[in-house]
């Protein structure tokens, strides 16, 4: 895969996650998420989380996880770009 464009838009524009000041390469804020998830899930996100840039973007080609990801509102898509979607959001922003 190549790595996303730096004038990429985002998929959802308003909701652009900006890292906070206790930024680790996964958010501890996941933890309260991770049981919600399947093992496919996580590994997406988990992918995802140390693929992206600091805005969230990533480009590739996944179906079912990202499907599932996209319904809970943690990742908006817009082939070929992911987005990781701020912890402290409405899910619903993400599915309209």
């Amino acid at each position: 895969m190549r790595p996303p464009s730096p004038f990429a838009d985002p998929v959802a524009p308003t909701r652009v996650r900006t890292l906070p000041r206790h930024f680790a390469w996964l958010d501890h804020r996941l933890r309260e998420r991770l049981r919600e998830l399947s093992l496919e899930e996580i590994a997406l996100l988990v992918f995802l989380h140390l693929a992206a840039d600091p805005h969230g973007l990533r480009e590739g080609d996944i179906r079912h996880a990202r499907a599932q990801l996209v319904g809970q509102g943690l990742i908006a898509y817009r082939s070929p770009l992911y987005q990781l979607l701020p912890l402290d959001g409405p899910a619903d922003a993400a599915r309209a």
